[in-house]
């Protein structure tokens, strides 16, 4: 994936003038929406009822972004959210005044941690089989919804690389000057506009120039989990693993982990506890347990019977 230096300031989203869809919302949308169809094909192929399926998919949309929600607020950002307890829940700031931002703040550990409980309680509430059958399968959509919320970062412009001389560096336009600077350089109210105005207008070429190339590390990500996904997909529709329980969930826990511990070696901080510990950053300590709870699953899925 080259990028040659590019300059990075697309438009967040689509502005309807009354309110603009956002393209990282549009990632999580079509996420969901590519997941369905994956889980689709391996329900009609197993025989399982399509209400399992539909019950699937409520659980693990609601206990998703919830646990992604409540991952960043513990394990990145709970000196803020302890004093601001309802914008935990609520996608609104209160200070200095109050004002609508989304749900800017979403961990994926805390998301797999959910997605592991959700999966839990549709097993044994719905669909009667054991959790094990559910993560193996579930894995899959999983592993692609991983991808294309990273290809949200790297639209929205957010979770940034460190300063690169490599070729896939890109200056983050968004990343590294803030709204009300870019206003304020361009003389222009509107946010979009005054981001546009920046690259398009030969008056701040020069100001651009100074900005740092960074790692795109969302789209190291997103290609990482495009691997781990292909990986995923083959061993349930070409092998035999399937019917080893565990297996395929233990991959995806170990892979998706070892792609994101190997990202952050080029990925800006992004808080938490990292400074307490030192050594690694918060995702990569964060990452650890999971890869851990991965290999035991394999491992375990090779001692037992298949399923």
């Amino acid at each position: 994936m080259i990028f040659s230096k590019i300059t990075w300031n697309p438009p967040i989203g689509i502005d309807l003038g009354f309110y603009t869809i956002h393209f990282y919302s549009l990632m999580w949308v079509t996420a969901f929406l590519v997941g369905f169809q994956i889980m689709k094909r391996i329900y009609i192929k197993e025989g399982q009822k399509m209400e399992h399926l539909d019950s699937m998919f409520m659980y693990a949309i609601l206990g998703t972004m919830l646990g992604a929600r409540l991952g960043h607020v513990f394990f990145y950002d709970w000196g803020y959210f302890k004093h601001n307890l309802f914008e935990i829940l609520l996608p609104v700031k209160f200070s200095p005044k109050l004002h609508f931002t989304g749900f800017r703040g979403l961990a994926s550990h805390g998301a797999a941690i959910a997605f592991i409980i959700c999966m839990y309680y549709f097993s044994k509430k719905v669909i009667k089989k054991p959790t094990l059958w559910s993560l193996d399968r579930a894995a899959i959509s999983a592993s692609f919804g991983g991808m294309f919320i990273r290809l949200g970062n790297f639209l929205n412009s957010e979770i940034i690389g460190d300063p690169t001389n490599a070729a896939t560096g890109v200056r983050f336009i968004r990343a590294e000057i803030g709204e009300s600077q870019a206003m304020q350089l361009t003389g222009v109210k509107n946010v979009n506009k005054a981001y546009a105005t920046l690259t398009s207008n030969p008056k701040f070429e020069t100001f651009i120039e100074t900005l740092s190339y960074r790692h795109p590390a969302q789209a190291y990500e997103a290609f990482g989990y495009l691997i781990v996904s292909l990986i995923l997909l083959w061993l349930y529709w070409k092998t035999d693993k399937k019917n080893n329980l565990g297996f395929i969930f233990g991959m995806y826990m170990a892979l998706t982990f070892i792609v994101r511990i190997l990202v952050e070696n080029v990925k800006k901080s992004q808080g938490g506890f990292e400074e307490s510990l030192g050594l690694l950053s918060t995702g990569q300590w964060l990452s650890i347990p999971f890869i851990l709870v991965g290999g035991y699953f394999i491992w375990n899925s090779l001692q037992t019977k298949k399923a």
